[in-house]
């Protein structure tokens, strides 16, 4: 994982389900790739095709909501999302987050002060820069970092156990 990156912000509102990130009917689909043009489709259907690698979601309060499928970090992380930063993520999506690599912060402030298209710079477990101003954030846990810079949990544990390098 990179220290420190910028990329292009496309903002979110509160309470972002997993059905709205991938919804039901695109599951039957064989690869995440394949699901990947559906992201988002309910709230902005247009969404999955104007995201390029390295860009970030912003999102609001209690991102990832609803079920617990699986698919829908993993399909954040097939758009080329770097990273997502809300001010809160349900649980379990933080959990099968990170279990697929995909970097997740919180921080309370920066989706009231950002418009989409923003600039932002991130200093991994120290802040994010917009605009001239700082916002704090919290240190991931050693362990969690392993996990987002081997691409997830299986991959960091392939790697810690000697098995691809």
């Amino acid at each position: 994982m990179n220290d420190t990156f910028t990329g292009r912000v496309w903002t979110l509102g509160d309470d972002i389900d997993t059905d709205i990130i991938i919804p039901t009917e695109y599951l039957a689909l064989k690869t995440v790739q394949e699901m990947a043009p559906y992201a988002f489709s309910p709230l902005r259907p247009e969404l999955a095709a104007q995201i390029r690698s390295g860009d970030i979601l912003v999102a609001g309060k209690n991102f990832g909501c609803g079920s617990s499928r699986e698919q829908a970090p993993e399909i954040i992380k097939a758009l080329g999302i770097s990273c997502v930063v809300a001010k809160s993520f349900a649980r379990i999506f933080f959990r099968n987050a990170i279990n697929n690599g995909l970097l997740l912060i919180e921080q309370a402030d920066l989706r009231d002060a950002v418009s989409e298209g923003d600039s932002v710079e991130i200093l991994v477990n120290e802040k994010i820069l917009h605009e001239g101003k700082a916002y704090p954030i919290a240190s991931l846990p050693r362990n969690l970092v392993d996990i987002i810079e081997a691409g997830g949990l299986v991959k960091a544990m392939r790697r810690l156990n000697g098995l691809e390098g």
